[in-house]
């Protein structure tokens, strides 16, 4: 802390060549440098900030004092960081809440991880919340599930999307299957032979509804798309055909094709 103090602004190297901790096994059984995972540490802890990066790299400085530090009431704050967690990820199977609980209290503030089941409780309790086909949901306060605003909205315009493998949409891997009655697996880890839609397959959401997958590559400086469908077909309409052109183009400005 000493040395980040002084220094103002430091690259995990420096700290590396101060101190000469060597390197230690992290967290996926990997090798990483101890002075990068003790500055990461002090980071989670609240101790340093993140000040830029340098081509990915943190720099970090000391933590700015903030008005009014001092006493944190535990319930109120791990109310708070819920609230955060259910607005993202909403509408929520009471299964899916537990678990997102646990990893809030666990990973957000773990010296807090003895509350999680009262906070959990509090949650259930507080949540708006129904029972649908046998499976309670809930949802944030203020938000009414029965509106057809999205009607009109961003969600069912004629435009595909391809999502990310871990979008809010996508994440909770229950519900998606409730919902569109397929299911979808991240397959990068699994052997080549074993993949079902490929090793980055992009989830495809057409005016509501995921209706299949794509996987994207870039060849001799060019994007090709390689979609698959759960009915084993594309949708027929041009409309379709055009919206899909349309999200290549996206992509493809993305990467700078």
């Amino acid at each position: 802390m000493a040395f980040v103090q002084s220094r103002g602004v430091v690259h995990p190297r420096e700290v590396d060549a101060a101190f000469e901790h060597g390197a230690t096994r992290n967290w996926f059984g990997g090798k990483s440098r101890a002075s990068t995972q003790l500055l990461d540490g002090m980071h989670y802890r609240g101790l340093l900030r993140v000040a830029r990066r340098e081509g990915g790299v943190r720099l970090y400085a000391q933590q700015l004092a903030h008005e009014g530090d001092g006493p944190t009431d535990p319930d109120a704050t791990l109310d708070a960081l819920i609230d955060v967690a259910v607005a993202k990820y909403a509408p929520l199977p009471a299964a899916t809440l537990s678990r997102l609980v646990t990893w809030v209290c666990s990973s957000a503030v773990p010296q807090w991880h003895e509350h999680r089941r009262v906070a959990l409780a509090r949650t259930k309790a507080r949540l708006p919340q129904a029972t649908v086909d046998g499976c309670r949901w809930y949802w944030p306060a203020g938000e009414n599930p029965t509106s057809r605003r999205f009607a009109h909205g961003n969600v069912l315009e004629d435009r595909v999307r391809l999502l990310a493998p871990f979008d809010p949409l996508v994440w909770d891997r229950e519900r998606f299957e409730r919902f569109w009655n397929w299911s979808y697996r991240f397959e990068a880890y699994t052997p080549a032979a074993q993949r079902v839609r490929g090793y980055y397959a992009l989830p495809m959401l057409w005016r509501g509804s995921v209706i299949g997958w794509a996987n994207a590559a870039v060849h001799d400086g060019q994007l090709q798309l390689q979609p698959g469908y759960v009915s084993g077909r594309a949708p027929r309409d041009a409309a379709f055909r055009s919206a899909l052109q349309e999200e290549q183009a996206a992509l493809e400005r993305f990467l700078k094709l």
